[in-house]
C-alpha cells in the first residue's frame, strides 16, 4: 500500500529537477550556441593565413593567422581613414566596378555594408506597424528608405523580419499613411522578435490598442 505522505514529496522532488533540468537547458544553449559560433568565427579566419604560416615557420600556429587578420583590417581601416587612402578606395571601386561579374556581387555587398555603417543611412530609420500578412494583423515593421512617387505620394520601403530570426523577412512598399508610427527603438522591436513576443514594448501594445 502506497502512502500518499511520501508520494506527494516525491512528485514536488520530481518537477523541482525538471524544472531546474530545463533552466540549465535554456541558459547551456544560447551559451553553447555563442561559444560555437565564436570558435568557428576564429578558426575559419585564422586558417586563411595557415598556409602562408606554415611556409614560412615549417608549421601551423594557432590564433597567429586571427592576429594577423586583425592587424591588417586595421591597417586598412587607417589607410581608409586619410585622405590618400580615400583616393585609393575610389580608384580601386572603379576599376572593380569594370568587371563584370564581380561588379553585380561587390557592389552590392558593398551597398548593404554602407547602408549600415554610414551614420546618415542608418539600416533601420524607425520602428512601424504594417497590416501583414493580411488586413486587420499588425506586423512589426522596420523603416529601411523612403521614396517619392510621381503623384508626391511618400512610399516607405519596410522589411517586416521573421520570428525569431530577424534576419531574414519580406520586403514591402507601403504608403507611409498605410503605416502605424510608434516611439519604439530598434533594439526593443529586435526583443520582441528574437522573444517571439514574450518580451513587448510598452509602445507596441499602446499603438496597438490606438490603431483602430
Amino acid at each position: 500500500m502506497v502512502k500518499t505522505g511520501d508520494q506527494a514529496p516525491r512528485e514536488g522532488l520530481g518537477k523541482k529537477l525538471r524544472r531546474q533540468f530545463i533552466a540549465g537547458i535554456l541558459v547551456a544553449i544560447p551559451l553553447g550556441a555563442t561559444i560555437i559560433i565564436l570558435v568557428w568565427i576564429f578558426n575559419a579566419i585564422d586558417n586563411l593565413l595557415q598556409p602562408i604560416i606554415t611556409d614560412i615557420w615549417g608549421r601551423t600556429i594557432p590564433g597567429v593567422g586571427f592576429g594577423v587578420t586583425v592587424v591588417l583590417i586595421y591597417i586598412a581601416g587607417v589607410i581608409a581613414s586619410n585622405i590618400l587612402g580615400k583616393r585609393l578606395i575610389r580608384y580601386s571601386d572603379s576599376l572593380l566596378v569594370r568587371i563584370p561579374i564581380f561588379r553585380q556581387l561587390y557592389t552590392g555587398i558593398k551597398q548593404i555594408v554602407d547602408s549600415f555603417s554610414i551614420p546618415d543611412k542608418s539600416g533601420f530609420l524607425r520602428v512601424v506597424l504594417v497590416e501583414f500578412p493580411r488586413k486587420g494583423m499588425r506586423a512589426i515593421g522596420f523603416v529601411t528608405n523612403e521614396l517619392t512617387d510621381k503623384s508626391g505620394h511618400k512610399l516607405l520601403n519596410i522589411l517586416i523580419p521573421n520570428s525569431p530570426n530577424p534576419m531574414s523577412g519580406f520586403l514591402q512598399i507601403v504608403k507611409e499613411e498605410e503605416v502605424v508610427q510608434t516611439k519604439v527603438s530598434v533594439d526593443e522591436a529586435l526583443k520582441m522578435i528574437v522573444s517571439a513576443g514574450k518580451v513587448t514594448p510598452t509602445g507596441v501594445s499602446d499603438r496597438l490598442a490606438t490603431a483602430d
